[in-house]
């Protein structure tokens, strides 16, 4: 070879020799090349350590790919032209032209160059360079994306140490789709001077930084750091938001996460109101090898509780305490509890920015075992509402009791324990599946809940402790005929104990012994007679439904405390149900028989619609919803009469996002309507809507003198392909009357989010009031969210 430039033949096959360090050998192919060189270094130099995304193994090969390559013996240069590829532990690097620089230690790339590291960045650039470690590098004019789809652009770019990576005049952002045109202008970035990412810390770093829209800044900071996107905990300051209100002022809500461990956090909240002072917050979670519980409080010494008056808030000391956990104390055994403790009742509503704002009321605590066939619960339950004290005209006060309105929360029950235990024998029965159910419950009022119908006194609750113990087995059998008809014969037996020695001496109706058992025995045959007819696309199903159960008369009607089976909802789901009460606390008794009729038809081309309609007859004995019991709510279930009210069920599905379900009782007599539930939803195109309506007819026998009727209906467009409006309204049609109603609108891609509401809320007791409510809500990817609410009430 002559000169100071070789190229290598694509017929020759050399060894370089070079006393310092060997390369290895060099493999030429006529199309391309392929050159596998030994380690850079020897395996005892630790330089490679914590090389670009993570641990470099000392002993890989470097594997290099070429159409072409020159090596200049002389300087010690090795250039490689055309498709280059290096392949290194992981990391690639492709460009036009690849040029070593052995004595140097120094790698250059340069055109269209695209650096991929094992953790899943890419780096884009014109020209790169980079040591021979691939640990330090410096380029220009550079892109890097990560897979957690966030980028970084910078004039240029310093790395050093494989670890901390330096952005001169860089930015900062987020793009939604890989297939987002790179020169598109983001929505959102950070633009900042100086641009510090250590990977060590998972840590970046911005100096004199803006946050731009549409380019144009609207924040300045001249220092903060944020964890980077791969970072899921870690200590430091939340995005704060905002709170407006007439009672509480202006605010903000200032929260900081403290990343404790990999198992507990805790995050605290300060939120300074201008009218009533100073809020904190605290929420602490741990999960545990056998599950997780969480501990948050809040609270503070208001300034103005005037601001409250007439309601329970109007005090210094308001604030609110809840806990929830779950733990897997054995095999199939779990214990848990969700509790609150509320100052006063709306607290949670007056300042519902709080971090456990959305507790449903009730606290619960409870240890359940599970297998395959059986079932043990035990539960305790306390109900702390948010319902403040109202006064009536006095229409339907019960003389000797509380009024109507007052003392509700005294007339909230604690209910501990409620044990239910269910258990299905492995072996049949005579053929057939027997189960056993069994229920204990104990609950304490303090005050007897009672209201007064046209002379009569009814009870919704009785001031006392009261238990009971129940015990069932059902035994059941299927049989199918030649024909395919299905006959189903059933039994079941049931015993209860009621102790009632605690009650309220007003309520003269109750029973006056301390116990008192009941026993309900049964037997009965369910009949079901499917006809299939199949045609050009599509198939229906026509099925006669028939059920007899005989069984003795329900004892002590009106003598026992009833809690747990106050609401009759006598519907298509319930009409084959063998007893229709809600609960253990009533068991229905005499003879009844229930029909139906159910009809399925299902296209080919996706189209689905069933519908049943029914009826049920009281056949013999005394009809349990005939006798009102200490409540009266039987009166108006439809069952109260040998015929009841009929029943229906519809629901059609087409297939292109459209739904639609009804359920209907009609009178008995005149066919008229006396409960309607219908619910449509529908998606088309950019529209998705839903409409639903309500009514229940009047109810005299508890207390409703007029028919309720409602609709209510919800609607989103999207404009555009990120751009939405949305609106809301409940109307009241008996009454004329808009219960609720809100609009807005809204963008969101997956970079941003924003939204704007406007609420008003009419549903309080007092008709005149109106709850208005303006929402913003802000979302940026990888940064946080924020939002800012304005309430009133008028």
């Amino acid at each position: 070879m002559t000169g100071s430039r070789n190229l290598l033949s694509t017929t020759a096959l050399t060894r370089a020799d070079n006393s310092k360090r060997r390369i290895g050998y060099a493999v030429v192919a006529a199309a391309s090349f392929c050159l596998v060189l030994a380690s850079p270094v020897q395996a005892q130099d630790n330089s490679l350590q914590n090389a670009l995304a993570g641990q470099v193994d000392p002993n890989a090969d470097l594997l290099l790919e070429s159409s072409r390559i020159i090596y200049d013996f002389d300087r010690d240069i090795i250039t490689a032209v055309g498709d280059v590829q290096v392949f290194y532990d992981g990391i690639t690097v492709q460009a036009e032209q690849i040029v070593f620089n052995r004595r140097q230690d120094q790698l250059t790339a340069q055109g269209n160059v695209i650096l991929i590291e094992p953790g899943g960045n890419v780096v884009r650039t014109s020209t790169l360079t980079l040591s021979e470690d691939l640990k330090n590098g410096f380029a220009q004019a550079l892109r890097l994306d990560t897979p957690q789809r966030t980028r970084f652009i910078a004039e240029e770019a310093t790395r050093q140490d494989g670890n901390v990576t330096t952005f001169k005049n860089g930015l900062y952002t987020v793009y939604t789709k890989p297939t987002t045109p790179p020169d598109k202008p983001p929505l959102w970035r950070i633009k900042a001077a100086t641009i510090v990412h250590d990977q060590q810390e998972k840590t970046i770093y911005y100096e004199d930084a803006s946050l731009e829209f549409f380019g144009t800044p609207i924040a300045y900071v001249p220092y903060f750091s944020m964890p980077d996107p791969t970072v899921k905990r870690k200590s430091g300051f939340l995005i704060p938001s905002g709170v407006a209100s007439t009672n509480l002022g202006f605010g903000a809500s200032i929260p900081y996460y403290w990343a404790l461990s990999p198992y507990y956090d805790l995050t605290t909240t300060l939120t300074p109101l201008s009218e009533q002072g100073v809020v904190g917050d605290a929420a602490f979670r741990q999960r545990l090898s056998s599950g997780q519980y969480t501990l948050a409080a809040a609270g503070l010494f208001q300034a103005q509780p005037s601001k409250f008056a007439g309601t329970s808030g109007d005090q210094r000391w308001r604030g609110a305490v809840k806990t929830t956990g779950s733990f897997d104390i054995a095999e199939n055994w779990t214990l848990g509890w969700d509790a609150t403790y509320k100052s006063d009742r709306v607290f949670l509503k007056d300042y519902s920015f709080v971090s456990f704002s959305d507790n449903n009321e009730t606290s619960e605590i409870y240890l359940e075992g599970n297998t395959l066939r059986n079932s043990l619960a035990i539960r305790g339950y306390a109900f702390s509402i948010s319902q403040e004290d109202y006064t009536t005209d006095g229409q339907f006060d019960a003389p000797g009791f509380s009024p109507v309105g007052s003392d509700l929360q005294d007339k909230q029950p604690f209910v501990a324990p409620v044990v239910d235990y269910n258990y299905v024998f492995d072996d049949p029965v005579a053929g057939g599946e027997l189960s056993f159910t069994g229920n204990f419950t104990s609950l304490t009022r303090a005050e007897t809940d009672a209201f007064n119908i046209n002379g009569t006194d009814r009870f919704r609750g009785v001031d006392g402790t009261f238990s009971r113990v129940s015990m069932k087995g059902d035994w059941r059998r299927t049989f199918i005929d030649p024909l395919g008809q299905t006959f189903t014969p059933f039994a079941y037996m049931r015993g209860d104990l009621f102790f009632i020695a605690s009650a309220d001496e007003d309520v003269s109706a109750l029973a006056g012994e301390s116990f008192v058992g009941r026993a309900m025995p049964a037997a009965g045959l369910e009949y079901r007679y499917p006809f299939v007819a199949t045609f050009a696309g599509g198939n229906q199903i026509l099925e006669p439904v028939a059920q007899v159960i005989v069984r003795p008369d329900e004892q002590r009607i009106g003598e026992l405390p009833n809690d747990d089976a106050q609401s009759i909802v006598f519907d298509s789901t319930t009409l084959f149900d063998y007893d229709k009460f809600s609960g253990f606390d009533r068991a229905e008794g005499g003879s009844r028989l229930n029909v139906g009729f159910n009809y399925k038809l299902q296209l080919d081309e996706g189209y689905y619609l069933s519908a049943l309609f029914g009826r049920s007859y009281q056949i013999g004995g005394e009809n349990s919803y005939a006798k009102p019991d200490i409540l009266g709510a039987t009166l108006d279930s439809g069952l109260a009469s040998d015929a009841s009210d009929y029943v229906s069920s519809l629901y059609f599905d087409m297939r292109q996002g459209a739904r639609l379900g009804a359920q209907a009782r009609f009178d008995d007599d005149d066919f008229s309507v006396n409960r309607l539930q219908a619910q449509a939803t529908a998606a088309y195109g950019p529209v998705v809507s839903t409409v639903a309506y309500a009514f229940l007819n009047a109810q005299p026998d508890v207390g409703i003198d007029d028919p309720r009727e409602e609709i209510l209906g919800a609607a989103s467009l999207r404009l555009e392909e990120n751009w939405r409006i949305f609106g809301s309204v409940r109307y009241d049609i008996e009454n004329a009357d808009i219960v609720q109603d809100g609009f807005g609108i809204g963008y969101d891609d997956e970079g941003f989010s924003l939204s704007v509401s406007y609420a008003e809320d009419r549903s309080r007791n007092d008709g005149d009031e109106v709850d208005r409510t303006l929402f913003l809500r802000i979302g940026l990817r990888t940064i946080g969210n924020t939002q800012v609410s304005s309430g009133s009430l008028d």
